[in-house]
């Protein structure tokens, strides 16, 4: 990770804006990083042998979750993620077009692809833009996972700084409740401008089991930035693990 603290590049101008994600250490200094995780979850329908598919994954050496698609008998869906972009134009790219998976229909309406960032406050990046969202994605203690896009209003960015800030704190409390029950957590990852529909964010929610991540969906649905400023929702992709790449290993293969 690129980390660098001090006042020069603390704050970036209009004329050099910054494209480091901004946190701040234990001693309130800024802490910048220069590294981030893409995430890509594809969906795939026309599904015979899902253990063709799993052998041909665990040859390739292409890491991430495979799920069984909930809503679609016959559909699975596939989520990979990497610090390099490049990686999702040729290895990824050339796995896709060989078979198994080059036989499979995709579904484009659940293609979603986004980047991990932060908010300025946290103090291991490291952890929120790396460890964290790995960890979330192949946990087998959390083998169920509800994915969706969303697009916020434009109404919201004219709003006041610390308006956004309450209405974000509102919507986090909701979450984090859920969190330190045991029953669900979050990946956030923003895709302005690469989301085929201009979405603004992916979410995905993982946990134990799926009543929970539904419970945590309906309880957002009251908070003011989903009831007052989302202007699209969905669709979801709902899933179960029956693949994945052990933390460990996956952390070793993006460093």
């Amino acid at each position: 990770m690129t980390a660098n603290t001090g006042a020069q590049n603390s704050r970036p101008t209009a004329d050099n804006p910054s494209l480091a994600e901004q946190g701040r250490d234990a001693e309130g200094r800024n802490i910048t990083s220069e590294r981030r995780l893409y995430m890509q979850l594809l969906a795939f329908g026309d599904v015979n042998d899902t253990e063709k598919l799993i052998q041909a994954v665990e040859y390739s050496g292409i890491h991430g979750t495979l799920y069984m698609d909930v809503n679609d008998p016959r559909g699975v869906a596939f989520v990979t993620a990497h610090t390099n972009p490049d990686f999702f134009v040729n290895s990824w790219r050339t796995f896709l077009n060989r078979s198994p998976f080059a036989e499979l229909t995709i579904k484009h309406e659940y293609t979603m692809l986004g980047r991990t960032y932060a908010i300025g406050y946290e103090s291991d990046l490291e952890h929120i833009l790396i460890n964290r969202p790995l960890h979330r994605i192949c946990n087998p203690d959390w083998p169920w996972a509800v994915w969706y896009p969303l697009r916020r209003s434009g109404m919201f960015e004219k709003l006041p700084k610390e308006e956004q800030r309450d209405i974000l704190m509102e919507h986090g409390r909701q979450g984090a409740e859920f969190s330190a029950a045991g029953h669900g957590y979050d990946i956030r990852l923003a895709c302005h401008g690469l989301d085929r529909n201009d979405n603004d964010f992916v979410v995905a929610l993982v946990g134990p089991e799926l009543h929970p991540l539904s419970a945590m969906v309906q309880a957002m649905r009251k908070t003011r930035q989903t009831s007052e400023f989302l202007t699209n929702l969905g669709p979801f992709l709902v899933g179960k693990i029956i693949w994945h790449t052990p933390f460990e290993r996956y952390l070793e293969r993006i460093l």
